[in-house]
């Protein structure tokens, strides 16, 4: 029996190893939201020095026939069967998919001030602007009693302190794990109206929105209507856990005055859709937002230059400039009403220090809007 065991084993082993040299390799996972490596090239100079096969390991590691489904197994019966609370970091909670996020990373925390007071005092602290900063927690913060949690009151603390000449503005209080998506690590833009009120405010401005919840479960609004996407949402972590979750439904607001804003791309020298329904069908849905992960993008409110009452009199000469990351690109169209223009200025893909060459503070409201993920990995950051 043992030895039908190892032999059994071993020619499992053999024959998908043999597979990954004979099947065709695809060239990204779409579960897992990444390219999948390639077949690496043969010459007798890379075999002698071990290069082919470090990264032929590589290949049939992400290549290896039936991968997804052997990770879905393996996952299940680590959660369901052997009662593991997570798996590689990844758990499930309180009906979300999380990942862990600790130990808090403090020199992390302090690269990405340092960043943030650079570009203050270079491009700002000389013009008539007004700075702020807030902080987005992940999904960690409301689901880690069970698991590994960093210290969140901390990392608030050092960022309030490396930030001192800006002003924080606190939206813990207005979140809880149920306005974020279960299978992804993003909010939920038809919850963020509390949110944008109270950052609009923050900055001094004034949201004229009223919202409640219908008996139905829709949100509307005084000015926004909810609208549901027709496809379903499987987040990053639906393929990354490889377990048996529901996906999410996806929603949007928008309004008359959404309707009449203009979206451009400075990136690819474009316009945009505010909500792009073509990535519905991509690898990551969550970027209809905006267009996902785009450097510079400026939203025009052309309703400031209509002759009506419903013109907002102090947005016409005023303007604010978002530096974010891919949270900001749900919530900024909610904050467009109060400004002329919103423009979203994401460092991780621009270079901070390049900023000055296309913006001017000068009357302008700014706002570092991040996730403490991201500032927790603050490398991404340039």
């Amino acid at each position: 029996m043992k030895k039908l065991i190892v032999f059994g084993t071993a020619a499992f082993l053999i024959i998908m190893t043999g597979l990954c040299f004979v099947l065709p390799g695809k060239e990204i996972s779409l579960s897992e939201r990444r390219p999948l490596k390639q077949f690496p090239e043969i010459s007798v100079e890379r075999i002698l020095s071990g290069k082919f096969m470090s990264e032929f390991e590589g290949y049939a590691a992400d290549q290896f026939p039936m991968r997804e489904t052997w990770h879905s197994i393996k996952a299940n019966l680590m959660i369901n069967v052997f009662g593991q609370k997570e798996n590689n970091d990844l758990y499930y909670q309180d009906g979300h998919l999380a990942k862990i996020e600790y130990p808090l990373n403090e020199g992390s925390l302090r690269r990405a001030a340092g960043i943030f007071k650079k570009l203050y005092t270079e491009q700002m602290e000389s013009k008539n602007c007004n700075v702020y900063f807030s902080l987005i927690p992940d999904k960690n913060y409301f689901l880690g009693y069970d698991h590994l949690q960093m210290d969140y009151e901390k990392l608030t603390t050092i960022m309030c302190d490396e930030l001192e000449m800006m002003t924080y503005i606190d939206i813990f209080d207005l979140l809880d794990v149920n306005n974020y998506y279960r299978t992804d690590t993003h909010w939920r833009q038809e919850d963020l109206l509390p949110v944008a009120e109270r950052l609009v405010k923050g900055m001094g401005g004034e949201f004229s929105a009223e919202y409640m919840v219908e008996e139905t479960g829709n949100v509307f609004t005084e000015h926004y209507k909810k609208i549901e996407v027709d496809e379903p949402f499987y987040g990053v972590y639906y393929g990354q856990a490889a377990l048996d979750v529901a996906p999410d439904k996806m929603f949007y607001l928008t309004n008359k005055k959404l309707e009449n804003c203009v979206v451009y791309d400075h990136q690819n020298d474009r316009e945009i859709s505010m909500y792009d329904m073509s990535k519905l069908e991509g690898n990551d849905p969550y970027e209809m937002f905006l267009g996902g992960p785009l450097s510079l993008i400026t939203i025009q409110n052309l309703n400031v230059f209509l002759d009506s009452q419903e013109t907002v009199g102090s947005s016409a000469e005023k303007e604010l400039i978002i530096f974010r990351d891919s949270f900001g690109s749900s919530i900024a169209p909610l904050m467009i009403d109060n400004y002329s223009k919103v423009t979203l200025v994401d460092i991780r893909y621009l270079a901070s220090a390049l900023v000055g060459n296309y913006l001017d503070f000068e009357n302008a409201d700014v706002l570092f809007l991040y996730s403490t993920s991201v500032l927790n990995h603050s490398e991404t950051i340039k």
